[in-house]
């Protein structure tokens, strides 16, 4: 006795629905109280101390300078699912509207007033991150740096072809 083909198609498309929802897309992060440090290390205050944000040198320009703090410059971070980062902005400097896709930032700024920095001072912010890797989007470069074609990008922000293509052509 043969299934009849409406039969394997129901069948398909439940085994299909049953994949999908038994998959997810998760970063994975290994979260523990501690991380003993590797055999080399010594297991002492040094382990659990950075000094990656002393005597932090700051190029004048029009971003931000960032110090990333993360496992991959200081290990005692490994397991506990944090980053941080040490934020100076030059006078005059901007930090380019961007998001994290894998973790959430909280911003304390040390120094300064932070609007965009209209002032002559420079401003200094400390940036801790949900994740050992929040990872960065930058929209100006993902917006207008890519090949979304320019009639959704006029439509959508209701400009001139002249300004995206004048925006399109400052990314890298």
């Amino acid at each position: 006795m043969g299934f009849s083909s409406s039969t394997t198609v129901t069948a398909l498309l439940c085994l299909a629905a049953f994949v999908v929802l038994s998959t997810h897309a998760a970063d994975p992060e290994e979260i523990r109280d501690f991380a003993p440090p590797p055999p080399d290390k010594k297991l002492d205050g040094q382990f659990f101390t950075s000094i990656l944000l002393r005597n932090i040198n700051v190029d004048k320009g029009a971003f931000a300078n960032v110090t990333p703090v993360n496992v991959g410059n200081f290990p005692a971070l490994s397991g506990l699912g944090v980053s941080n980062a040490l934020l100076v902005y030059p006078p005059g400097s901007v930090n380019v509207p961007h998001t994290h896709p894998r973790g959430t930032e909280t911003l304390f700024i040390i120094e300064g007033t932070l609007e965009i920095n209209k002032s002559k001072k420079t401003v200094r912010a400390y940036a801790s991150f949900s994740s050992t890797n929040p990872g960065l989007v930058s929209l100006p470069r993902t917006l207008f740096g890519v090949n979304i074609d320019i009639e959704v990008l006029t439509k959508s922000f209701e400009v001139s072809p002249y300004i995206i293509k004048t925006l399109s052509a400052q990314q890298p």
